[in-house]
């Protein structure tokens, strides 16, 4: 095995970038950054040297990351929710995120005649358009959805080139979501729609201790394992659906309450997933693809564009919250994971659940929206 692709050494490096990214946002300018987007792009930066590996090359790894680690980081995250914390940024965040998968839908549209995306790709041009539209609503099990009725994973190139152009917007979106609420609010004042966390802020200055960790360890294993036996049991509810369940329920009981250090631990995990998204952020699978690849990222960045510019628009009107906008435009594009990152990062832990539920609320729309589009064009 190439040393590149050592498990062990991935890992090691994975954790290497979130204490640069952690140590950087305490800087100067890195403040300007924050943790979420610095661990991103250094991560993004070494896989595209060839350090560690990227998409085209992913290891098992990243995807026991994908798979346990993210969903077990938004569990921790919700053992220190108080639900009476968010109560008043549930019914807004569910409106902009319905905004914002309309905003996707009209996106994808105007895009494909502005682009024209079909002259290149033919009868796959359609298809495409439905998988990006489902992903930018709900998630890559949106996008799987759609290209498995088409058989489109069967195109092995295009379909691995999609995924790259997928993987290079979204990257470049959470660099957007980051950064518009700063740079809006100095054209244009916003009004926030804050309720304020007392639970999440007291837990942020108490320190992991042993017996916390081995509870939260046990918990966050056991509630994982019991989400899974429950979406075989009903496939219908998504496992991360019933894991977040578990977990707001536990976080109302008296032994969860006295736990220290799950907000970190949480925190610390999304970290290590925002790591993989930045290695996935590959250019050259772009590139090689030429001609296609370069319609793919022209049509697929024209879309979103579009999307931000009608969210943010649209959004105004209702909630001029530019940071709400912005956590519930990266729910669509990148997905509830990423949305809790812009949480943490804009210090809105009253909006992480709402983040999450409306991820969940993306997962099932996804889908229909996307074959919707294909069925338009």
């Amino acid at each position: 095995m190439n040393f590149i692709e050592n498990p062990v050494y991935v890992l090691g490096v994975l954790c290497l970038m979130v204490i640069l990214a952690d140590y950087t946002s305490k800087t100067k300018i890195g403040k300007k950054f924050g943790a979420a987007l610095l661990v991103i792009l250094f991560t993004a930066v070494i896989a595209n040297l060839g350090l560690i590996p990227s998409a085209s090359n992913s290891i098992p790894l990243y995807d026991g990351i994908f798979t346990y680690l993210a969903p077990i980081s938004i569990f921790y995250l919700l053992l220190g929710v108080n639900l009476n914390s968010i109560k008043k940024a549930g019914a807004p965040m569910i409106i902009l995120f319905l905004i914002g998968s309309l905003a996707t839908t009209l996106g994808i549209l105007f895009s494909w005649y502005l682009i024209s995306p079909q002259d290149i790709l033919g009868e796959d041009g359609k298809i495409i358009a439905g998988m990006l539209t489902g992903t930018y609503t709900g998630g890559s099990v949106n996008f799987n959805a759609i290209a498995l009725e088409y058989d489109f994973q069967e195109r092995g190139i295009l379909y691995a080139g999609t995924i790259a152009v997928d993987n290079v917007i979204t990257t470049a979106w959470i660099i957007v979501t980051l950064s518009f609420p700063v740079i809006l609010r100095t054209f244009w004042k916003d009004k926030k729609v804050k309720t304020y966390n007392e639970t999440l802020q007291a837990q942020d200055k108490e320190q992991l201790n042993f017996n916390s960790l081995i509870w939260l360890v046990f918990l966050g294993v056991f509630a994982y394992y019991v989400s899974e036996l429950i979406t075989n049991l009903f496939p219908q509810i998504p496992s991360i659906l019933t894991l977040s369940t578990i977990g707001i329920l536990l976080a109302q009981t008296r032994l969860v309450q006295g736990l220290k250090g799950s907000h970190f631990l949480g925190l610390y995990l999304v970290y290590l997933f925002l790591a993989v998204i930045g290695a996935y952020c590959e250019i050259s699978s772009v590139i090689e693809l030429k001609e296609v690849g370069l319609t793919l990222l022209l049509f697929g960045s024209i879309a979103v564009f579009l999307h931000g510019i009608l969210v943010i628009l649209l959004g105004s009107f209702i909630y001029r919250d530019w940071e709400m906008i912005s956590i519930v435009s990266q729910a669509n594009i990148g997905g509830g994971t990423t949305a809790i990152a812009l949480a943490e990062t804009f210090d809105r832990n009253e909006l992480i659940l709402p983040a999450i539920l409306v991820g969940t609320l993306g997962n099932a729309l996804g889908t229909y929206l996307g074959f919707l589009v294909v069925y338009l064009l």
